[in-house]
């Protein structure tokens, strides 16, 4: 292979897994048809909730069928262990399988030559994971006293042996990747980044560096995240803006859900809670040529930073500026030179405004110019695995040429300066996207048609 300081990074696979469907076809035909994933909420009972639509991934079943073409050893090897992985690391591990089989990496025709199981990585991010209450159903119920009441004093001798033997293993965060390199004999650097919302832009960026170093040629890079969960929704209902019934009005698309999640638009009331995963491909450029392997973009920029108050309260505008900065200049990409924006979007009234005005730091005049989408006005906030999933969405337009609209964009907000997307804008080449948490951490990639 090339001189570590040349080494160029190529996405050669996708596989997408979120509320617009499980093939890269049924995504990209929802987002310029302008269809939402938003609908009643059916994971759980939302009877004691004031929340009731969600974004759910509803063509995920978990069903074999859902993993893509797999051959036979794979695929019982995926069945047997579905039943030691939560949705989240279902999903990923789906993503996972279907972006491998579009890069035609394990395809009869590709040279053996071409993986190298000690040469071909891992690096995923999640959300943090939690529990089902009904894991502990059992165990509660054996703790109780004559008059009902949980008795603490009994768990340990009562209550922990009513636990599945291997319930941990559905949720540790590292689960995803051990699960996906396991099953895919990838015996090189692999790790697991834990950062909500940011955790895809951040992983990407770490299996970029990956491969940069000549540490490997190959590596598979995703995220998976759900804000669809009984403990997750309430946490979010507690410390978050969330679309409501209750909370929005005529002008921001009242009674149909579907019209809730509507970033930088004026009458904005909050994000939609949805669940996915995405999975890129990435490999060294001369690696991937040597195979010739459908090329569909280029990793150029990327960047990491923090900001934040003692706390946990994060600055999202100052660290969204510095890790813009950062990722642009890396990709040596001007303002003048940026095709799209794909915006962190979150639909609430405080976190649109500071990206808006993040934007204008970075950008100048031009951050009102540019064409600017957000895919969480198709299905809200996916947590950990939005980010990929936007840059997948971005990815799809650069291939296609044009843009999907801004959903749900009526009016401006005057103090969200963007130009938001419409249908049939071109795509150009090249776009940043961009994700924030709450306590302000914050990641930046630029991808861009491949350059001669």
């Amino acid at each position: 292979m090339s001189a570590a300081p040349d080494r160029r990074v190529v996405i050669t696979g996708m596989g997408v897994v979120c509320p617009l469907g499980l093939a890269l076809e049924d995504f990209w035909a929802g987002l310029v048809e302008g269809r939402s994933g938003v609908g009643p909420l059916e994971s759980f009972p939302s009877a004691g909730l004031p929340l009731h639509h969600a974004a759910e991934a509803r063509g995920f079943t978990g069903d074999i069928d859902n993993f893509g073409p797999l051959d036979g050893e794979r695929k019982k090897a995926i069945r047997k262990g579905l039943k030691v992985m939560c949705r989240e690391s279902q999903m990923a591990v789906a993503a996972a399988q279907r972006a491998l089989h579009h890069s035609g990496l394990f395809a009869a025709e590709t040279p053996a030559a071409s993986v190298q199981p000690e040469r071909f990585g891992c690096v995923f991010g999640s959300d943090y994971m939690l529990t089902l209450p009904e894991d502990f159903t059992a165990s509660v119920a054996k703790c109780r006293g004559a008059d009902g009441r949980f008795e603490f004093d009994r768990w340990a001798s009562e209550g922990m042996p009513q636990l599945t033997p291997l319930w941990l293993l559905k949720y540790l965060p590292n689960m995803p990747a051990s699960h996906i390199a396991i099953y895919n004999d990838l015996r090189g650097p692999s790790n697991s980044l834990t950062l909500r919302e940011a955790s895809g832009h951040l992983a990407l960026g770490e299996a970029t560096n990956t491969i940069q170093r000549g540490a490997a040629d190959i590596m598979v890079v995703g995220a998976t995240g759900t804000r669809v969960h009984p403990m997750k929704t309430v946490h979010c209902l507690q410390s978050e803006q969330v679309a409501l019934a209750g909370n929005v009005g005529s002008g921001s698309g009242g009674d149909d859900p579907a019209r809730w999640s509507r970033p930088f638009d004026r009458s904005r009331r909050g994000m939609v809670l949805g669940e996915g995963a995405a999975v890129f491909i990435l490999e060294e450029l001369e690696h991937a040529r040597a195979r010739s392997a459908t090329i569909h973009g280029e990793v150029v920029g990327h960047a990491a930073r923090n900001a934040g108050l003692a706390g946990g309260v994060g600055l999202k505008q100052r660290a969204l500026t510095l890790a813009m900065r950062r990722a642009l200049s890396m990709a040596n990409v001007t303002a003048a030179e940026l095709s799209h924006i794909h915006a962190h979007g979150l639909s609430t009234v405080v976190g649109d405004r500071e990206e808006a005005a993040a934007l204008h730091e970075v950008l100048g005049p031009a951050a009102a110019t540019i064409p600017t989408v957000a895919a969480k006005s198709h299905f809200g906030n996916l947590g950990g695995g939005s980010g990929l999933v936007e840059c997948m969405a971005s990815l799809l337009a650069l291939r296609h040429g044009e843009l999907f609209p801004l959903l749900n964009f009526e009016e401006a907000d005057p103090e969200c300066q963007i130009r938001p997307a419409r249908r049939g804008d071109p795509s150009g080449n090249v776009f940043i996207s961009s994700a924030v948490t709450p306590q302000g951490q914050a990641g930046s990639v630029v991808i861009r048609s491949l350059a001669p």
